[in-house]
């Protein structure tokens, strides 16, 4: 039995929680009644009062948005935190985590844990990628070259976003090997082309075409904290043309954007234009933004080489759907025609093992890395990763697999 003192702390600490609830606040007869039941479990800890100094203090990826949020100008948070609309898919992405439990398999070996994949002849010594996304100066001054330099420090698989800052030739220099590129195809096809070449001319082995940015977006987090940033941005944000808003994207250098209007969304693209992309290069083809079975089945039928199931981290459509919840029923669809690889939400290791143990070759991070970014730039990126691949492989070990390739449907199971 705890002592008199321990218990008189616990009930302090139960007291000052129910205190800070705006429930028991607003309820005065709670206020005046002593609880019969104690919660289980005590809250023990609270979040630090200070966001941490350091990325050596952090106890998970979540400790360095805080920190990012102080460092980061508020409309350039607020453009990687935004969803869109009332945010349903935003918070369906975590969400929908919950719906999947973990099925460990006992008594086997798991000592020696290799957490390492190989996907189209590239070997990685983690199942975790680096998502695609824009304009990573927004967040620390070198940006994606940052990114990269983090992606080597643990052999991590990058993808690179069309709308990066800095070139792909100078983003796979500083990965010190080759990189994927994402790409916005735009409504012009000579613009998709030069863009193609630009990665293939860069010694990229896949481009990965987004087909999930087709209209404008309504990102109300964004417009409400770009009302709260004081700064004169138009130095630096001439929005007076799409050739002008892609100024300092220099993977658009040399490529004449004069024709093209509004924000360059693709609305136009379709299965013709993604047969004329294969047609015009080598590179392996994938599909971003898949969600439904019937999709990544025509995928697999077009002869695409792979998918990658993602609602753009619920900043391409509100649909509500999670992408963990699709991913079950793509990866029956395809059926191991194609790899199939997943992001949108993803920020602990029980996330990880849960999409593969359903099927997914690959996972993706994209807000945690920026948050690492934009609170202490390399380091902070190192950080979260290291701290997302610890937790993958305990997540592993407790499951008893001792590979990736171990992890099979056996492995978890559908909440009812």
């Amino acid at each position: 039995m705890a002592s008199p003192d321990i218990r008189a702390a616990s009930r302090r600490r139960f007291l000052q929680y129910l205190a800070a609830s705006p429930l028991y606040a607003a309820t005065p007869a709670l206020a005046a009644e002593t609880p019969s039941k104690w919660p289980d479990p005590m809250i023990w800890t609270a979040p630090p009062a200070e966001p941490i100094k350091s990325p050596k203090d952090a106890i998970n990826v979540f400790d360095f948005e805080p920190v990012a949020y102080r460092n980061v100008p508020p409309a350039h948070f607020g453009y990687m935190a935004s969803g869109l609309d009332d945010e349903v898919t935003l918070r369906a992405n975590r969400e929908g985590f919950l719906k999947f439990q973990l099925m460990p398999h006992r008594l086997n070996d798991v000592s020696k844990v290799d957490a390492g994949i190989e996907i189209f002849g590239g070997r990685y010594d983690s199942p975790i990628f680096i998502c695609p996304t824009g304009g990573n100066q927004f967040f620390h001054p070198d940006g994606e070259v940052a990114v990269a330099k983090a992606a080597r420090s643990g052999n991590h698989l990058q993808i690179l976003s069309t709308s990066s800052n800095f070139s792909v030739d100078d983003v796979t220099k500083a990965r010190g090997a080759p990189i994927w590129f994402q790409l916005y195809a735009s409504p012009k096809w000579e613009v998709a082309q030069a863009l193609i070449k630009r990665a293939e001319n860069a010694g990229c082995p896949v481009v990965m075409v987004t087909v999930d940015r087709l209209a404008g977006r309504n990102q109300e987090t964004l417009f409400r904290l770009m009302r709260a940033d004081s700064r004169d941005c138009s130095a630096c944000h001439d929005r007076s043309s799409f050739a002008a808003r892609a100024a300092r994207r220099h993977n658009y250098d040399g490529i004449d954007l004069s024709s093209i209007t509004g924000g360059g969304e693709s609305s136009n693209l379709s299965w013709d234009t993604i047969k004329r992309m294969r047609d015009v290069t080598r590179m392996k083809v994938m599909l971003k933004g898949i969600i439904t079975a019937d999709d990544a089945d025509r995928a697999a039928q077009n002869g695409l080489d792979g998918i990658l199931v993602s609602n753009h981290g619920g900043r391409g459509e509100d649909n509500g759907r999670s992408t963990i919840d699709a991913l079950p029923e793509i990866v029956a669809a395809v059926n191991g025609r194609i790899p199939v690889l997943v992001d949108s939400g993803f920020r602990r290791g029980t996330d990880v093992v849960k999409a593969l143990a359903m099927g997914a070759q690959a996972v993706g991070v994209g807000r945690p890395y920026l948050w690492g970014l934009g609170a202490f730039g390399q380091e902070g990126v190192e950080r979260v990763l290291e701290l997302m691949r610890t937790e993958t492989r305990a997540a592993m070990q407790q499951c008893g697999a001792r590979s990736v390739k171990e992890l099979n449907a056996s492995f978890v199971r559908r909440v009812t």
